[in-house]
C-alpha cells in the first residue's frame, strides 16, 4: 500500500524550486529539532527507520500541508508518545 510521502510518478504537484544560497534552518525551533533527533538517535530512543516510519505514518493532509521540519517534529513526538517516554498531554503542554 501506497503511503502519501510515496508520490513517484503522480501528478498534480508544483515543481520543486531551489532556494539559491538556502540555509540549513529557516528558524531556530527548525535547528532544535534537528538537534533533538540526533539526541533521540543517538541515545538509542527510537532508530532512523522508526523515525522515518513516523513520518510516512502522518495523515496525508497534515503531511501535505508540512514543512520538512514540521516532519520531524510530528515523528519525535509520535515516538515519544509510543514509547511512552512523554504522555500525549505532556507533549502538548509543551
Amino acid at each position: 500500500m501506497s503511503r502519501i510521502n510515496d508520490v513517484g510518478g503522480m501528478v498534480g504537484f508544483p515543481a520543486v524550486i531551489e532556494e539559491p544560497d538556502e540555509p540549513a534552518f529557516h528558524a531556530d525551533w527548525e535547528a532544535h529539532v534537528f538537534a533533538l533527533n540526533g539526541v533521540m538517535l543517538r541515545r538509542g530512543v527510537y532508530n532512523l527507520d522508526e523515525f522515518r516510519d513516523a513520518i510516512e505514518r502522518m495523515p496525508p493532509a497534515e503531511y501535505l500541508a508540512s514543512s520538512y521540519y514540521e516532519k520531524w517534529f510530528h515523528a519525535i513526538t509520535t515516538l515519544l508518545a509510543e514509547k511512552g517516554i512523554a504522555t500525549p498531554e505532556e507533549l502538548a503542554g509543551g
